[in-house]
């Protein structure tokens, strides 16, 4: 016979069983479930759970090695807390995989990140427990002090808890609702996970701070915070038993703990950076390397150009905020370390900061993700563009970024970045382009460039090229033809071009290039308008404020009388999916620009 087990809150946890024989995981469908255990088969859950990601992630791909960090914790949390009416926020979100497993989302977990699946990052819409979408970093606290506030003009007294790395906590915004915490009387419990490495390893003093905190100094004392820690994330026992001490607190507190970015997988744990996100890729070795080149991913291109342009300028600095590795800064960083400036998760800095170097003669080349540079949006307006200090601005992952969805699409950073005088915008249709707007790009002194390019891979075998001298402002005819024009920007060309080589009539099309989204080619698209009786735009970004509008208002102000086709992505945010796909969801594949040429040619 069985014993009944009550934890210090006197929540009956149900029957003591034999751990031998029993699969707890597959019985686990809901957080209510896990409570019926006792604490000696949690770490057989755990164990149970870690077996179960590494199976599914491997095969599916996803965000690996930060989930692998938070088994323990995440499994405590759910054993204590009911987050049907406490709340809890994953700052980030790479790290609730674990979480939404143990939410009742077993079954879905292979469609994770894929397209119509379950997202990568919590999403409100999709669980009464992800009480708050997260993405970007250095939100949470925020967030959860917000709904904290609520709770108490509403009389309610459950707990509000949000997880914050030690690589998110470097971003202003979490300083800014530290500073506010410190004067609130709110129920809330923020939780360090320090693990030493956002994606790539961590820099700057909070870092420090967090190896060498103690009684006399520290931080969050200071702000008049609640402090316990540093505590073994792995350690089930400390775990839960420092958890129990935080419910016993009403005022915000700091839990301060220390995890192994993917703790159980050893190729995890030596490799951290490489192993942050997976995915599954089928090889086919009847193909080989020789035989069929693959073209370098545009962050190489920008790496190692970068790096040819750095030996050739003493003037050029690299910045970036904690993605040396992701946009290739890395490549600069290992072969110049002193001319590289990681500023953490901090795009807001890592803007200004480029405006002192380059307002003290050096060239800055800061490196920024299109979705992340929104969160600097006034630094480029008010301490770049209106002072028309000359950064360049390497705005990576613009377009469609597949299995991130909306989150990380880089869908309007045309739409925001067009609006601001002084600036330049260039958008490369392929590698041999981007080697020539950054080399331009490095001598142009009249005002900021910003140079935006996909992920992934290009399309040229070799990425190296002649230097191309640019002319500001100047875009280039790829064919020329009669009947139909075409203007793309950016790589969505590549699959205009390819459209175009299926097609007999290809001499009824003419296929502009605009490259230079600012300033536009103004006399290049009036002569167009003359010209054709039908024009189409295609842009992988936001149709509205887009490329495309900017060809409308030209057309207006000519009394243009012939029909404008523009194509890009609509008024929604875009959801998860491999960028093949979305693109042929929204039409902005090769086939379906093949299909509506057609029609339109049959039409004529």
């Amino acid at each position: 016979m069985g014993i009944y087990l009550v934890c210090p809150h006197h929540r009956i946890l149900g029957l003591k069983h034999h751990l031998c024989n029993l699969n707890l995981l597959q019985n686990i469908n809901d957080p209510s479930d896990l409570k019926k255990l006792v604490p000696d088969q949690l770490p057989q859950l755990c164990s149970e759970v870690r077996e179960f990601f590494i199976d599914k992630i491997l095969k599916n791909g996803g965000h690996f090695s930060a989930n692998l960090g938070v088994v323990e914790l995440t499994v405590a949390l759910h054993y204590l807390f009911d987050f049907k009416t406490d709340r809890l926020i994953w700052d980030v979100g790479h790290q609730a995989y674990i979480h939404k497993l143990l939410t009742g989302r077993k079954k879905e977990f292979n469609s994770i990140r894929k397209l119509s699946g379950l997202a990568g990052f919590p999403k409100m819409s999709e669980s009464e427990y992800d009480h708050f979408g997260t993405g970007h970093s250095s939100t949470s606290i925020s967030a959860i002090l917000g709904m904290a506030e609520a709770a108490k003009l509403d009389n309610k007294s459950h707990k509000h808890i949000a997880i914050i790395g030690d690589g998110s906590l470097t971003g202003g915004m979490a300083f800014e609702a530290l500073n506010n915490l410190g004067t609130s009387n709110a129920n809330v419990l923020i939780i360090i996970n320090d693990n030493q490495i956002g994606i790539d390893p961590n820099s700057g003093a909070i870092n420090h701070h967090l190896n060498t905190i103690n009684e006399n100094i520290n931080f969050f004392k200071t702000l008049g915070l609640e402090y316990e820690g540093p505590v073994d994330g792995h350690d089930l026992n400390e775990l839960i038993t420092s958890l129990e001490k935080s419910i016993a607190v009403s005022s915000p507190n700091i839990l301060h703990i220390r995890t192994v970015k993917g703790k159980g997988y050893l190729p995890a744990e030596k490799a951290q950076t490489d192993w942050h996100s997976v995915s599954y890729v089928k090889i086919d070795p009847s193909k080989s390397k020789r035989d069929n080149p693959t073209p370098s991913k545009f962050q190489d291109v920008f790496g190692n150009t970068l790096l040819e342009l750095a030996e050739k300028d003493q003037r050029i600095i690299g910045i970036t905020p904690a993605m040396p590795s992701g946009s290739s800064m890395k490549i600069l960083m290992d072969a110049m370390p002193h001319r590289v400036f990681d500023v953490g998760i901090a795009e807001q800095h890592a803007v200004t900061f480029s405006a002192g170097l380059a307002a003290s003669g050096k060239r800055p080349f800061c490196s920024i993700y299109s979705s992340f540079a929104q969160r600097a949006y006034d630094q480029i307006i008010h301490d770049v563009a209106l002072q028309n200090i000359p950064v360049v601005f390497c705005i990576d992952r613009a377009g469609l970024v597949g299995a991130d969805g909306p989150t990380h699409h880089g869908s309007f950073d045309i739409a925001y970045l067009n609006a601001i005088p002084n600036l330049t915008i260039i958008s490369p249709m392929d590698e041999h382009e981007l080697r020539n707007a950054m080399y331009w790009a490095t001598d142009f002194t009249n005002g900021p460039v910003i140079i935006r390019y996909p992920r992934g891979r290009g399309s040229k075998k070799e990425y190296k090229n002649k230097i191309q001298p640019l002319e500001i402002g100047t875009s280039r005819t790829l064919c020329e033809g009669d009947k139909i024009a075409i203007i793309s920007v950016g790589e969505i060309g590549v699959a205009v071009q390819k459209a175009l080589d299926r097609l007999s009539e290809q001499n009824q099309i003419c296929h502009i290039d605009a490259r230079f989204v600012k300033p536009i080619d103004q006399d290049k698209i009036i002569y167009t308008l003359q010209s054709f009786e039908q024009i189409i735009t295609i842009e992988e970004s936001c149709l509205i404020g887009g490329f495309g509008q900017q060809i409308k208002m030209i057309a207006q102000d000519q009394n243009y009388a012939g029909e404008i086709t523009n194509l890009g992505l609509p008024d929604k945010f875009i959801e998860q999916g491999t960028r093949a796909e979305l693109r042929a969801k929204y039409n902005l594949d090769e086939d379906a620009i093949h299909q509506l040429i057609l029609s339109i040619i049959r039409k004529k």
